[in-house]
């Protein structure tokens, strides 16, 4: 079992997300799941997703924010909490936490 880079693109491009459910068409079969869903699908587990794509990142305190911000983008001067980019961290291995 597999599919292709490009049929993988294409399903991707297909799928809109609402209130957490992923929606999709492939070959005129409409297709609605969720992570749970997907999770047993797959045969692997779920557990945590909702935390992980809905938690306040904000409860971990802005000091924690900063320092994490700062190691990630290797921006020392940082005084506030800012997204970076994936593009713009180091590797792990490099990360000196």
């Amino acid at each position: 079992m597999g599919c292709s880079v490009p049929d993988l693109a294409e399903f991707c491009a297909g799928c809109s997300v609402t209130d957490g459910r992923l929606f999709n068409e492939v070959n005129w079969v409409k297709l609605e799941f969720d992570a749970q869903e997907l999770g047993e699908i797959l045969g692997i587990p779920a557990t945590g997703f909702d935390i992980y794509v809905w938690e306040d990142k904000f409860v971990l305190g802005k000091a924690r924010l900063v320092e994490l911000a700062q190691k990630l983008s290797q921006q020392l001067g940082l005084k506030h909490p800012v997204a970076v980019k994936k593009g713009d961290m180091l590797p792990l291995h490099q990360l000196l936490f």
